[in-house]
């Protein structure tokens, strides 16, 4: 695994994630690039969590204060009937 670096994405990190996975699923890895490759695995799992915490909040942000509920999709169409 020579990506050490921190992932510029949520998408970027969750791509390369996906990518140890399959790899270690495959069964191939000798035991070192394993370890190695679990490690960077947590690594890119701890951001991703990170990014969804901070995303959740921002929507929890964005419904408390600027949300408003919409009515829903047939109160606002008119009917052919009233047309």
């Amino acid at each position: 695994m020579s990506k050490a670096s921190k992932p510029q994405t949520f998408e970027s990190a969750l791509a390369e994630l996906e990518n140890i996975v399959s790899s270690m699923e495959a069964g191939q890895l000798p035991l070192e690039q394993l370890l190695s490759a679990y490690k960077r695995g947590a690594e890119l799992l701890q951001f991703c969590q990170q990014a969804l915490q901070v995303a959740q909040q921002e929507v929890r942000i964005l419904e408390a204060g600027s949300l408003k509920s919409f009515p829903t999709a047939e109160a606002d169409i008119p009917s052919a009937d009233n047309n």
